[in-house]
């Protein structure tokens, strides 16, 4: 008998998740005897029940929210012995995952993904301490600006938002010394932020990192090395261009391990949330996951 999860987050993405929650189920039904559905409340309830369903050998898992939903989930799922096949229906303001799987943005579109049944193995990183994420860190004022949008704001004005309080950071923004030491090797200098991405999509900019595969086994590292105002007018065309890493005012470079440290008080983002304060280490676990993503033609 096979059985799916459906966790949804009430609240995201303007209550969506509840719109759709019954296409979603006859979509799962397809290829499942049973499907049970769960309600997040709060913070942990999302990895609470993808540990559920991992521990009860649950042959589908899918989540309907946020980053923070899918994220949660991932956290649920990650290194466990057994790990249910993954889906999830994006109803967040940013989506890298979703962008990076051409999983799409439209919700009916996203469940017609999950009828398929078309999966992929995929990367995620593991930040040692037992945190996961499938998609970004980030370290730098400029990063730690990103939590001052409010859900309101995110609502409102989209990826715009966070712009807007990047834009505000950097302003009064100074370098900081950095040291990281990956795959035996080390690197040393002043960085305004730095960005370890494991998909192509960061920030909603597909092209950031584009010759990132979700699951190439490695963390794409750049490191800002200029970041006023006129440098970073010149180095927006090599973003979009999807040439960043060859930008003279970046240093680029791939790992499957690193440690990351600083002498300042500095938190590192995870999948655009606050994490931990440094110094920390992480890894990639390749191909750790399943993940329903669209069948090519």
């Amino acid at each position: 008998m096979r059985r799916a999860m459906l966790i949804i987050n009430p609240s995201s993405g303007q209550e969506k998740g509840l719109q759709f929650e019954e296409e979603a189920v006859v979509a799962l039904e397809k290829q499942h005897d049973e499907v049970f559905v769960k309600y997040t409340e709060g913070e942990g309830d999302a990895t609470r029940f993808a540990e559920e369903a991992s521990e009860h050998r649950y042959d589908t898992l899918v989540s309907m929210g946020g980053d923070g939903t899918i994220n949660e989930s991932v956290n649920g799922l990650a290194e466990k012995d057994y790990k249910p096949a993954f889906g999830f229906v994006p109803l967040g303001t940013v989506n890298d995952f979703a962008r990076a799987l051409e999983i799409p943005m439209n919700e009916q579109r996203a469940i017609k993904v999950l009828e398929q049944g078309h999966t992929k193995p995929v990367d995620i990183g593991k930040i040692v301490g037992e945190r996961y994420f499938m998609n970004v860190l980030a370290v730098g004022a400029i990063a730690e600006a990103t939590y001052k949008v409010t859900p309101e704001q995110k609502s409102r004005l989209g990826p715009l938002a966070y712009m807007i309080e990047v834009a505000r950071a950097m302003k009064d923004e100074t370098p900081f010394d950095l040291s990281i030491d990956f795959d035996g090797k080390q690197w040393e200098g002043k960085a305004y932020l730095v960005l370890v991405a494991l998909t192509n999509s960061v920030g909603g900019i597909e092209s950031f990192a584009e010759h990132a595969e979700v699951n190439d086994g490695a963390f794409h590292v750049f490191i800002m090395k200029e970041f006023s105002l006129p440098k970073v007018a010149k180095l927006i065309p090599d973003l979009f261009r999807g040439e960043l890493k060859s930008n003279e005012q970046v240093e680029y470079f791939t790992a499957s391990d690193m440690e990351v440290s600083t002498s300042l008080d500095l938190v590192v983002n995870i999948d655009g949330d606050e994490g931990m304060p440094l110094p920390f280490e992480a890894s990639v676990l390749h191909n750790e996951l399943n993940v329903y993503v669209p069948e090519k033609e």
